[in-house]
C-alpha cells in the first residue's frame, strides 16, 4: 500500500512559479509510477504528467511546456515544478501512484492510479 502526501500549494500571482512535492510511503512506492493530477472544481479529473521509477516523464499533451515532473528515488519524493502560472491553473493537485506499473507510465487514463494524497491547492490571481 502507498501512502502519499503533498506540500507546496498556496496563492500566487498569474505568472509565477510554484513547486509541489509529493512525499510517498509503503512498500511499494517505489517501484510505482507516480504521477500528478489536478482537478478544477467543478470540472473532472485532469491528468498533468506521470514519471516512472528512472525517473522518466510523460505529459498530458495540454500540459506540456509550462510543467516539469521530476522524481528523487532517495527521497521517495516526486516534485511538480509549475511556471508561468495562469488564472485557469487554480485547482486541487493531487499526487497518485500506479503500483501496478513501474514503466510505461499512462496519464490519459487515470484508472490505474488506486492511490491518492489528499490534495493541495493552489490558487492563482490575476
Amino acid at each position: 500500500q502507498v501512502q502519499l502526501v503533498e506540500y507546496g500549494g498556496g496563492s500566487i500571482q498569474s505568472g509565477g512559479s510554484l513547486r509541489l512535492s509529493c512525499e510517498a510511503s509503503g512498500i511499494t512506492a517505489s517501484s510505482s509510477c507516480m504521477a500528478w493530477i489536478r482537478q478544477v472544481a467543478g470540472r473532472e479529473r485532469e491528468g498533468i504528467a506521470a514519471v516512472d521509477i528512472d525517473g522518466r516523464p510523460t505529459y498530458a499533451d495540454s500540459m506540456k511546456g509550462r510543467f516539469t515532473i521530476s522524481r528523487d528515488v532517495a527521497k521517495n519524493t516526486v516534485y511538480l515544478q509549475m511556471n508561468n502560472l495562469r488564472p485557469e491553473d487554480t485547482a486541487m493537485y493531487y499526487c497518485a501512484a500506479d503500483s501496478g506499473r513501474a514503466y510505461g507510465c499512462r496519464i490519459g487514463d487515470l484508472r490505474p492510479y488506486r492511490a491518492w494524497g489528499q490534495g493541495t491547492q493552489v490558487a492563482v490571481s490575476s
